[in-house]
């Protein structure tokens, strides 16, 4: 939210390009994310191991969100690989 009114009060709006290797990451990033919740009901994983997953990778995700919206600059934040779409 901050970002998208940083952006329209911007003056200066340069599209900024993410490289290929962020761009990896940042699917990767989201992948992994639904890991934990499609793993138990295909009973790859108990539903125990799951939940415990999901709150794992869970707690690294809202870190990386509290990280990128109160210490990156807005053009810092477009090619941080590490956020949710």
């Amino acid at each position: 939210m901050r970002f998208a009114w940083l952006k329209e009060k911007s003056v200066n709006d340069v599209p900024v390009k993410q490289s290929t290797t962020s761009r990896l990451i940042y699917i990767a990033y989201n992948v992994i994310w639904w890991i934990p919740i499609v793993l138990p009901f295909t009973k790859i994983i108990d539903y125990r191991t799951g939940f415990i997953a999901f709150l794992i990778v869970t707690i690294i995700r809202a870190v990386a969100n509290l990280y990128r919206n109160n210490f990156l600059t807005p053009e810092q934040a477009e090619i941080f690989p590490l956020r949710a779409p």
